[in-house]
């Protein structure tokens, strides 16, 4: 793997209407975001996103704590395999809860890309680094121009 890791390396081709693909993006940006190897990152993410098939917050949030926990332990996700499942949940429930799983949702409720970034990062544990993954791809499609 190079230094970054891109959605087309992991097999996803990212167009503004594919929130699958979108979602996807944000789990893997998610995980490379922490302090854990790309490798064990882009492995739980396929764990979860490809054998798993949990391609929206909503199924994710079909999953209990300790199924999370480990499914990540199954991609060998294993340093921060507790925090980040409690996490992700509540991320994924706030992005249900507050844009009907959808980043198109986040994106029409934000006044510009500024603060979609900022509406991105109250999510629990999307920092500056997670946000900056996310858009490198994301970004170009949801704010062309």
């Amino acid at each position: 793997m190079s230094k970054t890791t891109s959605a087309a390396d992991l097999g996803l081709t990212l167009t503004v209407d594919d929130e699958a693909a979108l979602f996807g993006w944000f789990l893997a940006s998610y995980l490379f975001g922490k302090r854990i190897s790309r490798t064990i990152a882009a492995q739980a993410w396929t764990v979860l996103y490809r054998t798993y098939g949990r391609d929206t917050p909503r199924k994710l949030l079909n999953l209990s704590r300790q199924q999370l926990v480990n499914y990540l332990g199954e991609g060998h996700y294993r340093r921060y395999d507790e925090s980040t499942a409690t996490r992700l949940l509540d991320v994924c429930h706030r992005l249900q809860e507050d844009y009907g799983g959808r980043f198109l949702d986040l994106r029409d409720s934000s006044t510009d890309r500024a603060d979609f970034e900022r509406r991105l990062q109250t999510l629990k544990g999307v920092g500056p680094k997670t946000c900056e993954i996310f858009m490198r791809e994301a970004g170009p499609l949801l704010f062309p121009g």
